[in-house]
Order: C-alpha cells, then structure tokens, then sequence
C-alpha cells in the first residue's frame, strides 16, 4: 500500500493472487506488463476525476481495472461522471495505438507487443460490459440517471448487474455438467462482481440519503442556469418517501400538491421536503 499525491494505492487481494500463480507459472514478465496497463487504466479515471473536481481518496487495483473511492458532495453530474468513467478505457486505446504505431515502426519485441495490445484490448472491452462496478455499468448507470427517477436508477441498475454477475458465475462453472475444469479466472472475477453488487445494494439506503444531502448542487445549478424546474404532482396523502423517490439527478424539483379534489393546494420546493425529510 502506497501514497501517491494524498491518494492511497493498494492491491486487491485477487490480484495478489494473480500475482502467486504468475510467480508459480513463470509469467512474471506479463503480470508486469498487466500490472502496468491497469495502474495506467486507472490513473485515466483518477486524472479525469481531479480535472472534474472529484477528490479520490483510494484506488485499489484489480487484474482487469480498480476500484476508486471519490467524494463529489453532490457536484458530479451524469456527464462527468461518464467522463470519468471513460477515461480509463481511453488509456488502453491510446496504448494500442502506440503499440500499433511501433510494431509498424519494426521497434521492440513483436511477440511483446502483441501480448501487450491483446491484454491492453481484452481489458478494454471488459471494462466497457455494462455491469456494475465496471466502466460500462457506471457509463449505463449515469446515463439512466439523466432519465429515470435517481433511486431506480440505483436500484436496477443494482439488480441487472447481480443478475449479470450470477451469469457469469454459472458460465464459469458450466463445464463441470460436462466432467471439465471450471473456468476459474471467470468464476473469481464474478464473486467479485456479485460481491461488489451484493454490497452496493445493501448500501443504497445510504447512497440516496448522500443523494439528498447534496441536492443544494442541483439548486445551485437551477439558479445559475435558469433551467426551468421539473414539477413532481403528489396527493397530500403519499408518503414522503415515495416523492424523494422520484427524484431526477440533474433536475431541480417542485412539488404540486392535489387533494382529494384534484386541486393544487399548495407548491413546495424539494428543499423543504428534504428539510422535513430529515428533521422529522
């Protein structure tokens, strides 16, 4: 574990294992290399995150990309984040490109440069799947959010990555119905996708109280911009819940509430409902 301009760096306990067997097999000249092309992948994300005005506090690093720890207080809207997200497979595309151009060039090992575009390439598109905690399922998941209410967003996106990462699990240890080995490199990268998941939804409840205690971001924005608010119509009877619930990342929010009679006895701004939310 190591401090790199405040942000502490660490391994993954899966890639210490990858470490092990690389050791064991004689492929210690490739783990580097792998080691390289992830610590690269992922300063992407920790560089667009400081130009986003994102602190990083952590990166832990894994065989395929890392895990980073940010505090935004509620500042990082869907587009940057998204920015961020795609910084890192940015990295592997520039290092392919650099390979391509050498191997064109005659300089260096050919048989190296092609392990090391493969490996740049393979972590790349696995990256960009479109499941949680990976590049692609923050791209999908912050892009969601521009639509659909922020809680649902977390939630579903949350479910079809479990989902997702169950898949990936049975693919690895399908071949043992057939007498075969398993498919360990698979089966250990989907416990920790379903682990990861398995932790984030547990955690929601908490992700959306964040969500709501940085919502002074969006209102500062709505002044700024002069966006035109985004009405929520509620019955006087509805859980308070239910209206944070529906909730638009980017959106400021008024609140018009019916009675009984299907008219608007009154119009609340979404600081007030939070403000009641959390001195009840």
């Amino acid at each position: 574990m190591i401090r790199i301009f405040g942000i502490q760096l660490s391994l993954h306990p899966l890639f210490v294992l990858v470490m092990l067997l690389s050791v064991i097999t004689g492929q210690f000249l490739e783990l580097l290399t792998l080691f390289m092309i992830v610590f690269i992948h992922e300063m992407g994300h920790v560089c667009a995150a400081l130009l986003n005005g994102v602190t990083v506090k952590s990166v832990q690093l894994l065989p395929f990309g890392g895990v980073a720890v940010i505090e935004d207080h509620g500042r990082l809207n869907a587009g940057r984040e998204i920015a961020i997200a795609i910084a890192g497979p940015l990295q592997n595309g520039i290092m392919i490109l650099i390979a391509l151009l050498l191997q064109q060039l005659g300089g260096g090992s050919s048989a190296f440069l092609a392990y090391f575009i493969q490996a740049n390439a393979i972590i790349a598109l696995f990256n960009l799947l479109p499941v949680l905690p990976l590049d692609g399922g923050k791209i999908v998941q912050a892009a969601l959010s521009t639509l659909v209410p922020y809680y649902y967003t977390l939630l579903w996106s949350g479910r079809v990555s479990i989902a997702a990462s169950g898949l990936v699990i049975g693919y690895a240890l399908l071949p043992l119905t057939a007498g075969a080995g398993l498919r360990l490199n698979l089966l250990m990268i989907g416990a920790f996708l379903l682990y990861s998941n398995v932790t984030d939804q547990r955690n929601l409840p908490y992700r959306f109280l964040a969500f709501l205690m940085n919502r002074e971001a969006a209102y500062e924005r709505y002044l700024s911009l002069g966006s035109t608010a985004r009405p929520i119509v509620a019955f006087y009877a509805k859980p308070l819940d239910d209206i944070l619930r529906l909730f638009k990342r980017n959106q400021y929010h008024f609140i018009y509430v019916m009675n009984e009679d299907n008219n608007v006895v009154a119009v609340v701004p979404e600081q007030r409902l939070i403000a009641s939310y959390f001195g009840r």
